[in-house]
Order: C-alpha cells, then sequence, then structure tokens
C-alpha cells in the first residue's frame, strides 16, 4: 500500500509521458484490447452491464477487460459477457501494478468521471472515448473522443452504453450473468422475501415502523420476511424488529453470498442501493424505494425492461430540485445529493407509504 497521491503522481507521470512520445493518435477501426476503466460505486459498476453487453455485440473477438472496486469486482468473478475485470484501489500500488501486465487497450471507455483518462492514458490506450461536460477541464486533457450526453431523460445503464456507436444491445437475460462462487451458508426454507434495509445514507433509509408494517403484511400474506442490511447494519435492524419477530440474514453474509440469498427470494425489497442491481441481475422479482435518487436515472431503462422490477417514488417531489451527475450539469436530471447537515430527515421517501409498496408488490407476486 502507498498513498493515494503517490499512485496518482505516477499515473499522471506515465499518462503524460506516453502522449508525448505517441505518434498521431487515430481510433483503430477494429478494436483487438478493449478495456473500460471505472472506479465507482458497486450500484454504479454493476449498471454498467449494458455498455459490456454491447461491446461484445460489437466486437465478439475482442479481449474485453474492466477496473472495478475490490468489492464490485468480486461479482464480476464469472465473467459476463467474457469480460475480465480486475480491482483497482488508488491507494493500491500492486493493483496499478496488475492493470499495467494487461496488453496496451486498444480502445479505453470512461463512463463517469474523466479523471480516469489518465488511467486510461497510463496504461497505454491508443483511443479513449468519455462523456463530454466533466469539470475541471484538466480531467478532459487525456480523451481523443468526447460522446454528448442524451438531451432527453433515459436511465444511467443505458445512457452508459452510448459511449459506443450503434444499435442498444438487446434486452438482460439472467443466464448472462454467472453467479459468483460463495462460501456456504444456511439459507432460508420455503418462500421468503428479503428486506433490505440499509444503504449509503440515511437519507436513502425508509422508516423503521413502516419496515415493520411491510413485513407484518408480506407475513400475513405467506411470504416470510427475511432481514437484510450491511455487514454493520446489526443495530438498524434490532431497532426496527426489537422483538426479533423475524429472521435476520443478510448482516452476516458477504456479497457473494448476498447475490444467492437475493437470487432465491420470491421479492425484493430495499431503496436505491446495490442490492437493488443485484436483484435485476439475478431476475428476482424487486420493489425499488426512491426517495432523493432519480426513478428515470436509476430505474430499469430499456436494458433491463424485461425485469420483473417496480419503483416506488413521489414523481416531481419540490426538493428532488439538482441537475448534477458526475459533475456534469445535465438539464433533465431531478435528484438530490444533499448531506444530513442540510437535510435532516429524507422527506421525499418518508412520503412512501406501505400501501403503494403493496400495490408494487402484487403486480409483481
Amino acid at each position: 500500500m502507498t498513498s493515494r497521491l503517490g499512485i496518482r503522481a505516477r499515473i499522471l507521470a506515465r499518462a503524460a509521458a506516453g502522449r508525448l512520445a505517441a505518434r498521431r493518435r487515430a481510433a483503430v477501426a477494429d478494436p483487438r484490447n478493449i478495456l473500460v476503466v471505472s472506479t465507482l460505486l458497486i450500484g454504479d459498476a454493476l449498471l454498467l452491464a449494458p455498455l459490456l453487453a454491447k461491446l461484445r455485440l460489437r466486437h465478439p473477438g475482442a479481449a474485453i477487460r474492466m477496473t472495478a472496486s475490490r468489492h464490485a469486482a468480486a461479482l464480476f468473478a464469472g465473467r459476463p459477457y467474457g469480460v475480465e475485470v480486475r480491482p483497482f484501489d488508488p491507494r493500491d500500488a500492486g493493483s496499478l501494478s496488475a492493470l499495467s501486465a494487461w496488453p496496451a487497450p486498444d480502445l479505453a471507455l470512461v463512463p463517469g468521471d474523466n479523471r480516469n483518462s489518465w488511467l486510461a492514458a497510463a496504461l497505454g490506450a491508443r483511443w479513449i472515448v468519455a462523456f463530454s461536460g466533466d469539470r475541471p477541464s484538466h480531467k478532459n486533457w487525456m480523451v481523443d473522443e468526447l460522446v454528448a450526453w442524451p438531451e432527453r431523460p433515459g436511465a444511467w445503464s443505458d445512457i452508459a452504453a452510448t459511449l459506443v456507436a450503434g444499435s442498444a444491445p438487446p434486452p438482460y437475460r439472467p443466464d448472462v450473468w454467472p453467479a459468483p462462487v460463495a462460501a456456504d451458508f444456511e439459507r432460508p426454507a420455503g418462500r421468503y422475501a428479503v428486506l433490505h434495509v440499509e444503504a449509503s445514507t440515511p437519507l436513502k433509509q425508509w422508516e423503521d415502523s413502516k419496515w415493520l408494517a411491510l413485513a407484518e403484511t408480506l407475513a400475513a400474506g405467506g411470504l416470510a420476511p427475511l432481514w437484510s442490511a450491511g455487514p454493520r447494519g446489526e443495530p438498524q435492524l434490532r431497532r426496527i424488529d426489537p422483538k426479533g419477530r423475524f429472521s435476520a440474514l443478510g448482516h452476516r453474509l458477504d456479497l457473494a453470498q448476498l447475490w444467492h440469498l437475493v437470487a432465491g427470494a420470491a421479492l425484493l425489497v430495499c431503496p436505491d442501493t446495490s442490492v437493488m442491481h443485484i436483484g435485476r441481475l439475478t431476475g428476482t422479482p424487486t420493489i425499488g424505494l426512491f426517495g432523493p435518487t432519480s426513478a428515470t436515472l436509476y430505474g430499469p431503462g430499456e436494458f433491463w425492461r424485461e425485469a420483473p422490477f417496480r419503483g416506488v417514488t413521489v414523481d416531481n417531489f419540490p426538493c428532488r430540485d439538482q441537475d448534477t451527475l458526475f459533475k456534469r450539469r445535465i438539464e433533465w436530471i431531478r435528484t438530490c445529493r444533499r448531506t444530513t447537515a442540510e437535510c435532516p430527515a429524507p422527506r421525499c421517501l418518508h412520503a412512501l407509504g406501505v400501501d403503494a409498496v403493496m400495490r408494487a408488490v402484487r403486480e409483481l407476486v
């Protein structure tokens, strides 16, 4: 391990030296080595599935590789779409060395933060494509081709795929994504619903009383509720269900085990978080609770249009009024990225009632 600043300096030096030594740059007509450079969070990395599907469709014989966080990389271990994924940690020199062992990419794609174009250049990419509009401008210095964001609302997953020219990929099928290998755990018997209550911020967390009321309603209908949260979510589960009326398992599982738990469920209910995207990948009937985030931006879009999914939200909530994504201002985006210091309680999420969620459940299950 070393400092983030030290690795960043190494990347900048390699990228600059490579560009100074390069001849006239031009796009490769038939790229044989393709790299997707991503340092996105787990959920956003999973939403790159349409981009990977489109790359494989357009370049069936190419070696397609991708960087990801360590946790996200574990979910790509089965090589969906034949893509090899290696973890990159900006504080770990060893992870940079591992990426350097790959052949230099003929084509590199940078969804999200264009700062990653410098990593692509450091790895010897011959042509780098990224979205326009990132700030400040030095993030774009290594980019050869800038792609404009669409002018109409759409899902981020579909938008990411527009980095590659051509028709959209066919709708997603769960059989194209092999399940990650997971250690054994005691799996629940019978039909069960995973209620994953935790999210990356309290502003994405539904009220405790509503979670318990939902669990009671599902149990009364013959579907056993099963509590789930992240590794540090046990106190939240105890707070929601202090008498332990329903089983709790998800907080004791790693990400690969949680994948298998979700895959075996008759229903998944959760906020807009990485577990929601796992539900789509596994084909599990999924209810997503959208508060500060956009159901349009993070909903199924075209690629997952056949997935058993329902988003529950209040459209046009007044304070969902920010238009920024990956530091780009996009006129049609309506989201909220405020902190708990700015917004002590998520009124947008608290506006969702148990009845509305149960209506969505009845449509799916």
